[in-house]
């Protein structure tokens, strides 16, 4: 009882792994490499866990001058795929003994107010979503270390970008609905200026119209399912010929377009063929189970923190766009004949 009351020191996380606490310093400080081996920095970090030892870490930052905070900025937190980042960055920042702050934007895009009199007193670094800058600015996060996620390498605000590959994720989509015969298409894209869905448009664009006798309709939407529904109602009622795949930036989208299609007596997918895209648990739901491209929203929140990370150590993040995959499901078929 007396023991559990005590909080642990690195005293003894070194005398339970049998090594100095110089070591143990060294390895829950991120600084072994060369210094000590593989072996003694898990038995250091085992022996930390199972007593549940937690660096006084308001010490060492008065040593440091840091407060080893990063600031996660994310649309509002409407589908898992941001809690899915949020959990991949939060568990490598708990592995550097850094703590994540979350801030999400309230109206999933746009302005938002500062959650700090000075966000660059607060913090040590900022990783944002493209699809929040707006917030980014608001809160003059774009003058502190940054790492930007979904954003165009060429023109980002960060000193550095990760990416997940969405433009192959177009491009198999596109591809595999091709492939099934399909020549007639609707894209119901996100209304949101933000790059990725720039890329979006721009590929499925391109790989739909580089096959012989096809068409492109795009309907924007707002990512809702009324706001779905009611887009893709009035785009499947509009003159001309019917589009028999509808291709959605998000799998919320694609189930307005499911509830557009029941509203005029189409069916999935013998009448229309459906896509999204993130993979969300949503897309099981569905009924038929919606074909989508998986987008893995840890490794990408994952990745984003260790390349903040590296940014602030001065090093150079690890490069290339994180791999996608198309899962074809049951709402995707051959258009029919008739």
């Amino acid at each position: 009882m007396a023991r559990g009351s005590t909080r642990p020191t690195s005293r003894d996380v070194a005398q339970a792994a049998g090594v100095s606490q110089a070591a143990v310093s060294l390895v829950l400080g991120d600084k072994w490499r060369g210094r000590v081996s593989e072996t003694t920095a898990e038995r250091v970090r085992e022996a930390a866990r199972e007593l549940g030892y937690r660096p006084n870490l308001a010490a060492r930052n008065l040593r440091l001058g840091r407060t080893r905070t990063v600031l996660l900025v994310v649309p509002a937190l409407t589908t898992e795929f941001f809690a899915g980042v949020y959990t991949g960055a939060a568990r490598v920042a708990a592995e550097h003994g850094f703590g994540v702050v979350l801030y999400p934007s309230p109206e999933g895009v746009g302005p938002a107010r500062d959650p700090f009199a000075s966000a660059q007193a607060a913090l040590d670094g900022v990783l944002a979503s493209s699809m929040a800058a707006d917030a980014l600015t608001a809160i003059r996060g774009d003058q502190l270390p940054l790492v930007m996620l979904d954003s165009d390498p060429s023109g980002s605000l960060g000193a550095a970008t990760v990416n997940l590959d969405i433009a192959d994720g177009v491009r198999q989509v596109a591809d595999h609905l091709l492939g099934l015969g399909h020549r007639h298409f609707l894209h119901l894209a996100a209304d949101i200026p933000s790059w990725t869905f720039e890329v979006r448009a721009r590929e499925l664009a391109a790989r739909v119209g580089a096959a012989a006798g096809t068409s492109l309709r795009t309907a924007p939407a707002p990512i809702s399912i009324d706001g779905a529904l009611a887009a893709a109602e009035a785009a499947l009622s509009a003159p001309g010929p019917r589009p028999t795949a509808v291709v959605c930036d998000d799998d919320k989208l694609a189930a307005g377009v499911y509830k557009a299609l029941r509203r005029l007596g189409l069916r999935v997918p013998d009448d229309v063929s459906v896509t999204g895209l993130d993979d969300l648990a949503l897309a099981t739901a569905l009924d038929p189970e919606l074909t989508t491209v998986r987008l893995d929203a840890e490794l990408f929140g994952e990745r984003g923190m260790r390349a903040l990370l590296a940014v602030l150590e001065g090093r150079t993040p690890d490069g290339g766009d994180i791999p996608v995959e198309l899962v074809v499901r049951a709402s995707t078929a051959p258009p029919n004949a008739s």
